[in-house]
């Protein structure tokens, strides 16, 4: 190296060995070089996180239990770049978070009209009633009627924000005249099961909920017309992008192999 630069770097008789003027100039410069080389890894890699695509999806908690997951996986496989962020939040809040930019699509239950936000109906799923397994409906086979239910303490969930699913289950209620021995809000699904679980009360939940299994909690049909949740899926007005064709692409695709009508 000291015959490539020309200069004495290093003083040979000295003990221990020292830098010569040149040598620490040499070193000096060398440093700053080696700094910078890592501050410029560094700053590659945050440019590679900014331009990474960043998608994010809103969902309500009950949406979990049916196809969501599937759409995410799809998503993933044909996206493998793009980072998928999840934020749980209701329908309500999920129409705050399409405005603010917060979120990209979001998957609700709540008829909740917007100029600012596009809906698309992708299924309208029925509901099903989970009891504790003390109940005297638990040990029957087949469907039940509300009125079976009549006289329970109904668990409904979330407790807010309002208007909710709670609401849908609430106004099927009254709509049939039927009132429960009381009414407990909570915030969220898990807590309702676990309520049921601790024979508490009986709640309606989506039929695909039923895939979640829970010690003493029995689930069974609801046969009444009209009780139906629907999943909706919302974005901002005029939206094309072309994630989200291919999420309702991934929908369509699912409900035809399931044998589910889209938009039904």
């Amino acid at each position: 190296m000291e015959d490539e630069l020309g200069a004495t770097l290093i003083e040979r008789g000295s003990r221990p060995v020292r830098l010569t003027d040149a040598g620490r100039l040499f070193f000096d410069q060398a440093v700053q070089v080696l700094d910078r080389v890592e501050e410029m890894g560094s700053m590659m890699r945050r440019l590679r996180e900014i331009e990474r695509t960043r998608f994010s999806i809103g969902f309500v908690a009950s949406t979990l239990y049916g196809y969501l997951p599937e759409v995410i996986r799809r998503f993933r496989a044909a996206r493998p770049d793009t980072e998928i962020v999840l934020l749980e939040l209701t329908t309500l809040e999920q129409l705050a978070a399409l405005k603010e930019g917060r979120i990209d699509v979001g998957f609700g239950r709540i008829e909740l009209n917007d100029p600012a936000i596009d809906r698309v109906l992708l299924r309208n799923e029925k509901l099903s009633a989970a009891l504790p397994l003390t109940h005297k409906a638990a040990s029957r086979m087949g469907s039940l009627k509300l009125e079976d239910l009549a006289g329970d303490t109904l668990v409904v969930y979330p407790r807010t924000p309002r208007p909710s699913f709670a609401d849908q289950v609430l106004e099927l209620y009254r709509a049939r005249g039927i009132k429960p021995r009381a009414v407990h809000e909570v915030r969220e699904l898990q807590t309702a099961l676990g309520l049921v679980a601790a024979d508490s009360g009986v709640c309606l939940v989506p039929a695909s909920v039923e895939r979640l299994r829970r010690d003493n909690v029995v689930y069974r049909a609801l046969d009444e017309p009209g009780a139906v949740s629907p999943v909706l899926m919302s974005t901002r007005k005029g939206d094309k992008s072309p994630d989200l064709a291919l999420i309702l692409r991934s929908v369509r695709e699912m409900y035809r192999k399931a044998g589910i009508v889209f938009g039904a």
